[in-house]
């Protein structure tokens, strides 16, 4: 029989790893997770954010992610720009 992978176990051994997270709207951010909780809200850190509203991609030592408003998840993803852009 296999095993099965629960989501919140696949995030957990992400923790300390990059992750490419694509949020509701216009956001997208890559980071290095430091840790989560249950529903899904998350500290990153070493953030790259990607504001496809206007502007450039803005760099930040950390950040808290709100998990209401995120869409994906992607491990070791290093964002929109390192397959050539959106």
């Amino acid at each position: 029989m296999a095993s099965t992978l629960l989501p919140l176990e696949l995030i957990d051994k992400c923790v300390g790893s990059r992750i490419w997270i694509i949020m509701k709207g216009d956001k997208e951010f890559t980071g290095t997770l430091q840790g989560f909780d249950d529903f899904v809200n998350m500290v990153l850190s070493d953030v790259t954010e990607y504001d496809y509203s206007g502007g450039p991609p803005a760099k930040m030592k950390k950040i808290l992610l709100n998990g209401n408003n995120v869409c994906m998840l992607i491990p070791g993803g290093e964002g929109p720009m390192a397959n050539g852009g959106r």
